[in-house]
């Protein structure tokens, strides 16, 4: 089966200003990565839909919604934190990038396609329940999650996070929910300052010092992430694929390299066979060293396209 890779044109109209870090030019870069390397014609292309209400209210409050919609400006920017700012186009870019995460869902789960991966803006796990922050305003991988547990009547799912930030909303949506096991990875101390407290039985947060590289995550991988995964035997694996720990990225200070992605992603591939059938479902969060970014995504999507 094929490995889908999903997008949309709004996701390059989101726009938070010139010098933003999370700026159109991420997608191209990762587009422009795999026509490159010859694996555009490897993965089925998708367009995404909208997000529904519906999907958005398993994981969002209705108030929080109606302030972000309020918020969308006319022109301009609105900035909901110091980081995250709304343009006209952010809201139709943010409905695309949940939306992408469903379909994945529901493409894996027919078996019209073995994984999946959304390359899509804004990103989405910094976002919380009643909040938006860390240039994210809907948590895609967590609308994803619920979907697979609500929707298609799953039992058990797991979320790997191992961009360089915790994904303190992911961790906010899931705490304390059995059904589904949360492993991450990320730099700390570093933004948003969490994750270092285990809040739940069903968090595996490992967080690393500034300056490692690969053998301390392949270590984290190894000891912590895939027993744990072991045991919890989800039936679905989605990936908050978040780039911004390569040696090269600007605002972070571990020291992964291009590799570190194919084998997080060969390893996560061998746990979805295993217990899930194959199924994944990645989607990007953060990378912002634009030649990394793309050529680490390319890595990701390649080992999927292998699996």
């Amino acid at each position: 089966m094929p490995t889908a890779y999903i997008t949309h044109p709004s996701c390059m109209l989101h726009d938070m200003g010139p010098y933003h870090p999370e700026c159109p030019d991420r997608l191209a870069a990762i587009g422009d990565r795999l026509i490159a390397s010859g694996l555009d014609v490897c993965v089925r292309h998708y367009e995404a839909p909208e997000v529904t209400r519906e999907q958005l209210l398993r994981v969002h409050g209705a108030v929080y919604l109606a302030e972000v919609e309020q918020a969308s400006p006319d022109h301009g920017l609105q900035y909901l934190d110091p980081d995250t700012a709304l343009c006209p186009h952010s809201l139709d870019a943010a409905r695309h990038a949940a939306g992408a995460v469903v379909l994945a869902t529901d493409l894996v789960m027919r078996g019209e396609c073995r994984s999946a991966f959304c390359a899509v803006r804004p990103p989405g796990h910094h976002a919380e329940r009643r909040r938006a922050m860390g240039f994210c305003l809907y948590n895609n991988v967590a609308i994803g999650a619920m979907h697979a547990l609500d929707h298609h009547g799953l039992d058990r799912v797991a979320v790997i996070d191992f961009d360089v930030h915790h994904g303190n909303g992911t961790e906010d949506v899931f705490a304390g929910d059995e059904r589904v096991l949360m492993a991450s990875i990320f730099q700390h101390p570093l933004y948003p300052y969490s994750g270092v407290d285990r809040p739940a039985p069903n968090m595996v947060n490992v967080p690393l010092p500034e300056g490692t590289g690969s053998e301390g995550f392949r270590e984290a991988v190894r000891e912590r992430w895939l027993p744990a995964l072991d045991d919890h035997r989800p039936q679905l694996i989605f990936v908050s694929a978040g780039f911004d720990a390569h040696r090269e990225d600007p605002l972070a200070g571990l020291a992964f390299t291009d590799a570190d992605y194919a084998w997080v992603t060969h390893e996560l591939v061998a746990v979805a066979k295993r217990h899930a059938q194959g199924r994944i479902v990645s989607t990007l969060e953060g990378g912002y060293a634009l030649s990394a970014l793309g050529r680490s995504a390319a890595q990701h999507v390649k080992a999927l396209v292998e699996a």
